[in-house]
């Protein structure tokens, strides 16, 4: 297809795209601790993570690409998320990017 051939300008476009909502999910869930969390949790994993971001990488095809996306996504979280939470459960907003991870 157009989008995997990584030459074409819908792929680059694509991509740009993406590398560009990633830089925003940080820049949003920086505000973590200044605006309410709930808020910024919202914003970043309701809106942004599983609206956006997640269909680009449902569409990313299997292998370095994929992983380096979903590390770059990973690095934006606040360690302080996850110091409560069970070892194996993660938070609702997750669930669905936790999906993709175990695919």
């Amino acid at each position: 297809s157009i989008v995997e051939d990584k030459s074409s300008p819908c792929s680059k476009f694509q991509e740009r795209r993406f590398w560009s909502a990633v830089k925003l999910l940080s820049n949003v869930l920086l505000w973590n601790g200044i605006v309410q969390e709930d808020m910024v949790r919202d914003l970043g994993l309701s809106k942004l993570l599983n609206r956006y971001l997640l269909l680009n990488l449902l569409n990313t095809p299997p292998g370095l690409d994929n992983v380096e996306k979903c590390n770059k996504v990973v690095a934006c979280f606040p360690e302080r998320w996850f110091k409560d939470l069970r070892s194996g459960s993660t938070l609702p907003e997750l669930l669905n990017f936790c999906q993709h991870l175990l695919q």
